[in-house]
């Protein structure tokens, strides 16, 4: 069985190579890293890990965080690879295609950063609705989103930004960045989390960005 690992660990030379080890030890193969973010004296990653399916993925947690200064943020079943040139791709794919590109940027969105859905939505008037969504996006009823349009990509708080409620169910973290001047933004969800960290937001900014770009010429 496949697992994604998301671990914070000191930003030091030998850091990563200990939780290699105590994965080893715990029965895990590797099968690829991904840098997240570095900051603060700390590194996030992400681990995509196979195990045995008789180990219970506890053991993973166990051993990670054996190496001081470890803590392991989340663990959620996975594809098994690590593909960080599938934004290239999906730029790409818009371009070749622009026609289809909000419903290709939503389908791919969940790939690149390893979420459970996306969607395209934009605002007129009081009334807000989705131009494009990915698979497993939630159904919703029409309303409004009240916080469109976004002047920044920013983590979705549903405390502070109103949400239709299938959008938090299984404790799933947000992130949404803005398509342009109109009131459009691109959204994400990652049902039971981590949170979307500060670099992946910039990430998405980054990336609605660009396929707004080509989508207007």
């Amino acid at each position: 069985m496949s697992f994604l690992l998301r671990v914070v660990l000191p930003d030091q030379p030998g850091s990563l190579g200990a939780v290699a080890t105590a994965l080893g030890v715990a029965g895990a193969d590797i099968l690829g890293v991904d840098v997240v973010e570095r900051s603060g004296g700390h590194a996030v990653d992400d681990l995509a890990v196979e195990l045995p399916p008789e180990r219970p993925p506890d053991v993973l947690i166990t051993a990670a965080e054996s190496v001081p200064g470890v803590q392991v943020e989340s663990v959620r079943p996975h594809s098994g690879h690590l593909e960080t040139h599938r934004e290239l791709e999906l730029i790409e794919a818009v371009a070749a295609d622009p026609g289809n590109g909000l419903k290709l940027l939503a389908d791919g969105v969940p790939r690149i950063f390893r979420a459970g859905w996306a969607l395209v939505a934009v605002r007129e008037g009081t009334r807000s609705y989705r131009l494009a969504e990915s698979n497993a996006a939630p159904e919703t009823r029409a309303g409004d989103l009240p916080w469109l349009p976004l002047e920044r990509a920013t983590v979705i708080d549903p405390a502070k930004h109103w949400v239709p409620e299938p959008w938090t169910d299984l404790d799933t973290e947000l992130a949404a960045a803005p398509m342009g001047g109109a009131p459009q933004a691109l959204v994400a969800g990652r049902v039971g989390g981590p949170a979307f960290r500060p670099s992946e937001v910039a990430r998405l900014a980054h990336l609605a960005g660009i396929v707004t770009t080509i989508l207007a010429t």
